[in-house]
């Protein structure tokens, strides 16, 4: 039963999500807001409303291991199982801003991640935790990731009007509705989601954590999956990078700064600071491809390389779950 209610849950929060997104989004083009706008704020935060749920519930509810692994976990699932796929259906050719700028930010985003979460580690506290200070820092470092997202845009709206351009102006009434249901399927999927993953992984003798990092992650990763296999079929593939760097910012920047001013969140750094290293190195692997070959682009063996390191990395938890490793 759990298991079915969690496949529910994930369909409801996805399509919770659309909706908001594209409520707010037709509010907003009735107000005359331009796409720009809508792109980089209502269509870039609504990919990751699903997270952000997801962690308020799960932090709420004293699940932080899910909390963490679920933001962890989907970034680990972006770099290596996203953009391994994307790139095995086309080359993904980078572009230069992306290769300088939007790689190093998710980078920076990682290693400042990793310093404000082990106070153990780094000054001798009795605990690790992201307290509500450490999410007031994430968030500044968001503001400041959005005011370069913006005059980045400004300078090539290219990338933010394609992603608001199917944006119809819908009725009030129906915008509205769409909306108030959006947010309906978010916090009733959102809640179901994590007690029948938290219910999964008593069933199975496993951790929160390992659920958060491999299960919950990749469903509220779903739409960021659909996004960019749609941008990769069309031929659009530089989309799919940009699609899986902006999200992964948004995740450790965004949701895990809301989530932990919200309530702050124990850290685990025997276990988390693992995934740290292994969403490190999938921002690194990414650079690496892209300067290996000609053209500042990821192959289809290079994407195959991605997705294999996925099925590893996820093969590794497992078998350190049962104690084989």
């Amino acid at each position: 039963m759990n298991y079915l209610i969690f496949i529910v849950s994930v369909i409801v929060l996805v399509k919770g999500a659309d909706w908001v997104t594209d409520g707010a989004s037709s509010i907003a083009k009735r107000f005359n807001i331009s796409d720009l706008i809508i792109g980089l704020t209502v269509v870039s935060i609504g990919t990751s409303a699903p997270e952000l749920v997801v962690n308020l519930f799960a932090s709420n509810s004293g699940s932080s291991d899910l909390a963490i692994g679920n933001v962890l976990g989907s970034n680990i699932f972006n770099t290596l199982a996203i953009l391994g796929i994307c790139s095995m259906i086309t080359p993904i050719f980078v572009k230069r801003a992306t290769v300088q700028i939007e790689i190093p930010l998710g980078f920076l985003a990682v290693l400042v991640l990793g310093v404000l979460a082990n106070d153990m580690l780094i000054d001798g506290s009795s605990g690790s935790l992201l307290s509500r200070s450490d999410g007031i820092i994430l968030l500044f470092f968001f503001v400041v990731f959005m005011y370069y997202t913006f005059f980045s845009a400004q300078k090539d709206q290219k990338l933010s009007i394609e992603e608001a351009e199917d944006i119809q102006k819908l009725p009030l009434g129906l915008s509205i509705l769409m909306l108030l249901g959006g947010f309906v399927g978010l916090i009733g999927g959102g809640k179901f989601m994590v007690d029948a993953a938290v219910e999964i992984a008593k069933s199975w003798g496993v951790s929160e954590g390992i659920i958060g990092l491999t299960v919950v992650a990749a469903g509220t990763s779903f739409p960021e999956l659909v996004v960019s296999i749609l941008a990769a079929r069309k031929g659009s593939a530089d989309m799919a990078i940009g699609n899986v760097v902006g999200s992964n910012v948004f995740n450790i920047f965004f949701v895990l700064g809301i989530s932990a001013t919200v309530k702050s969140i124990p850290f685990n750094p025997n276990a988390n600071n693992m995934d740290i290293v292994v969403t490190a190195l999938g921002c690194l692997m990414v650079v690496a491809f892209v300067f290996m070959g000609e053209g500042r682009k990821i192959s289809r063996s290079e994407g195959t390389v991605l997705t294999l390191s996925y099925v590893f990395y996820i093969a590794y938890l497992i078998y350190q779950q049962i104690g084989l490793v």
